[in-house]
């Protein structure tokens, strides 16, 4: 296998210990939200329930792209440069039609360490390989849904050509130059142990780094009683799930959306947007006074910043050791407060 298996590892490698460096003057990730659509529709992603049940996600399904641009110009105003500028949201990226667009954009203003994009992979073409590799994408992460056409079928509800689509994963992986690519698959994708051997040797031979993650509990309005294989008990990335006191995404990313709104989290229930980047600038929006004091009501404890918050699982699945504040909150108050 050519990929190195980085399964039961945070994807983008060593992590800092987040309380160490708060406050921070400069995001370290933000998440580019830019169409809310899917060709999926998965049986563990919000995409599998009715839309009318997802709640409110956004005023917009397309970014525009001058708005787009305002948004990475204003990142120019941070002290540092972001670490990673993910373009994901709720929906897959490649189909918003100035995707190319967007991420050279992002390039040409050198406003981050990191261009990555996560994406079901089933659009990818030759033609869009070239173009995304030109245009100096750094990392592409692809989630597989199955190591065969039928598995596709059960898991996402789409007829795949299952051949042509490892054939354009290893056109990218063989002409991507200086980019990366992350393959992984959740363990709800495998039926069992020569499955996921079978998947080492399709996707490890077209990919730097691999790993089997896990199907979790994290949205609601699914049943997941007969998706999950390991009924919640670890992570999205392996580890033993633990009490989350203080949700550290609001201090080190945000996100924005197809409107424009910025949110303080990767949650698809908001529970609170922080901005407008239609009419604010990111920075104003980062250091401003709304989205402050959602960090600061933060520290004193996840259950009483809001019912969203409360009954969010998001941060329980995908904390990692290194993000815990809770032995911090006392001392980072004093940073938060007007």
């Amino acid at each position: 296998m050519k990929s190195k298996d980085i399964s039961g590892q945070a994807p983008g490698g060593e992590r800092t210990k987040l309380a160490d460096v708060l406050p921070l003057k400069t995001p370290f990730v933000i998440q580019v939200f830019p169409i809310y659509a899917c060709n999926f529709k998965c049986n563990y992603c919000i995409f599998s329930i009715d839309e009318s049940k997802r709640g409110f996600i956004s005023d917009k399904i397309i970014m525009d792209f001058d708005l787009y641009k305002k948004f990475i110009d204003d990142l120019a105003e941070f002290p540092n440069k972001i670490k990673v500028l993910r373009f994901v949201g709720i929906g897959e990226p490649l189909l918003h039609k100035n995707i190319i667009e967007m991420i050279e954009y992002a390039v040409l203003k050198n406003v981050a360490n990191v261009i990555e994009l996560l994406t079901n992979g089933s659009l990818l073409t030759p033609e869009k390989s070239d173009a995304l590799i030109k245009v100096g994408l750094t990392r592409m992460v692809v989630s597989i849904q199955g190591t065969t056409a039928e598995k596709y079928k059960k898991t996402s509800g789409i007829d795949l050509d299952f051949e042509k689509f490892i054939n354009n994963l290893k056109y990218f992986y063989e002409n991507k130059k200086d980019a990366q690519i992350y393959i992984k698959i959740v363990d709800t994708a495998l039926d069992n142990k020569e499955d996921e051997k079978r998947f080492y040797d399709i996707f490890g031979e077209v990919c730097d780094t691999i790993a089997i993650e896990h199907t979790v509990p994290i949205h609601h309005g699914i049943d997941y009683e007969n998706v999950l294989t390991k009924g919640g008990e670890v992570t999205q990335f392996g580890l033993p799930v633990s009490e989350v006191k203080i949700c550290p995404q609001p201090f080190f990313t945000m996100q924005i959306n197809p409107d424009g709104k910025i949110v303080p989290c990767y949650s698809f229930e908001y529970p609170n947007i922080v901005g407008d980047c239609n009419n604010e600038s990111m920075k104003d929006i980062w250091d401003g006074d709304k989205f402050q004091n959602f960090r600061r009501k933060m520290l004193d404890g996840i259950k009483d910043v809001c019912d969203t918050c409360k009954e969010c699982s998001i941060i329980t699945y995908r904390l990692f050791p290194e993000d815990d504040l809770s032995d911090d909150a006392e001392r980072l108050k004093e940073f938060y407060e007007n």
